[in-house]
């Protein structure tokens, strides 16, 4: 195949950058899955990981260290939120990626750390980064934003966003009272008010959702929580997915039995939603769904909040 003048300039740019620039850790293990931590200013770090698939890969990116959304199951969310990313700090996980680490990356996943609707600014100019073809090239098929229920971050993203980059929601449960437990965004944004961002969102008809269900044993795993769960979702384009919950640093939860994840994978089937059940990748390296964070990280957030009252 003969190389195209952008191809050869991209490679001759990368020839002459220096890496040692970027402090990365890479973790790894068995089944492929690489989590990698990448400096960023003030002594604070970001985790990222690739997932291997068929043929390339996706790459899980962060958004912001930490996170101010506070999930009850989400190893981030303990760290609360220590700043925003740049958009140049956005950018560079992907980039170090593919050229440093060397991943075939195929797919972009804005699911790592942080809300991306909290750093929305940033996270959409990164956006048109990664999809220029003087940029890195991605599809905008290819990238997905996922989003704890964020109403006004939805909405925006509706009115400016290019149709063709993917929302994720995570739902988690079918009641106000179930996610006000597990969820405190949904304490300003309830249900309702989600279903209606969401329904705004697929006005456009080349617009779905991907509604994105983490199963906590006797939280939100019953098949009652399924049938109500398929009654809020009426009306919507969604694919479901089901995550199996993962292990925390201090758990509050455990993952439902695999017979009760099934049954529970079957009822949705059953009233005619295209539904997965993830299986977990990475969770040896606190790589998989919800295991992003960093003790030490929350550690320092404290002093930082402690210096700022001096």
């Amino acid at each position: 195949m003969v190389e195209s003048q952008a191809e050869a300039l991209l490679k001759e740019m990368i020839g002459v950058v220096d890496f040692g620039l970027f402090e990365t850790v890479v973790k790894s293990e068995e089944e492929g899955v690489i989590k990698f931590l990448m400096k960023v200013g003030g002594g604070l770090e970001v985790e990222s990981v690739f997932i291997p698939m068929r043929s390339k890969g996706t790459l899980c990116i962060s958004s912001q260290v930490g996170c101010q959304r506070g999930c009850a199951f989400c190893e981030t969310g303990r760290m609360g939120l220590l700043r925003n990313l740049s958009v140049e700090e956005i950018v560079q996980q992907v980039f170090l990626a593919r050229h440093r680490l060397g991943l075939a990356v195929d797919n972009i996943v804005f699911m790592g750390m942080g809300e991306p609707m909290d750093n929305f600014e940033a996270v959409m100019r990164a956006i048109a980064v990664l999809t220029d073809s003087a940029g890195l090239g991605f599809g905008s098929s290819r990238i997905t934003v996922s989003t704890s229920g964020v109403v006004e971050g939805i909405d925006a993203m509706e009115k400016g966003a290019d149709p063709a980059v993917n929302l994720a929601v995570s739902v988690n449960a079918p009641t106000d009272e179930i996610r006000n437990r597990i969820m405190p965004v949904n304490r300003k944004w309830n249900l309702a008010e989600l279903k209606g961002a969401m329904i705004r969102f697929c006005a456009h008809p080349r617009r779905q959702i991907f509604a994105e269900y983490v199963l906590l044993e006797g939280v939100n795993d019953s098949l009652e929580c399924a049938d109500l769960l398929a009654v809020y979702l009426r009306g919507l384009r969604v694919k479901v997915n089901l995550i199996p919950y993962n292990p925390q640093s201090r758990d509050r939860y455990a993952p439902p039995r695999v017979e009760v994840l099934e049954a529970f994978w079957r009822r949705m089937q059953e009233h005619g939603y295209l539904t997965f059940l993830r299986k977990t990748k990475g969770k040896k390296i606190m790589a998989a769904c919800g295991q992003l964070g960093n003790l030490q990280l929350r550690v320092k957030r404290g002093r930082m909040l402690q210096s700022e009252k001096m």
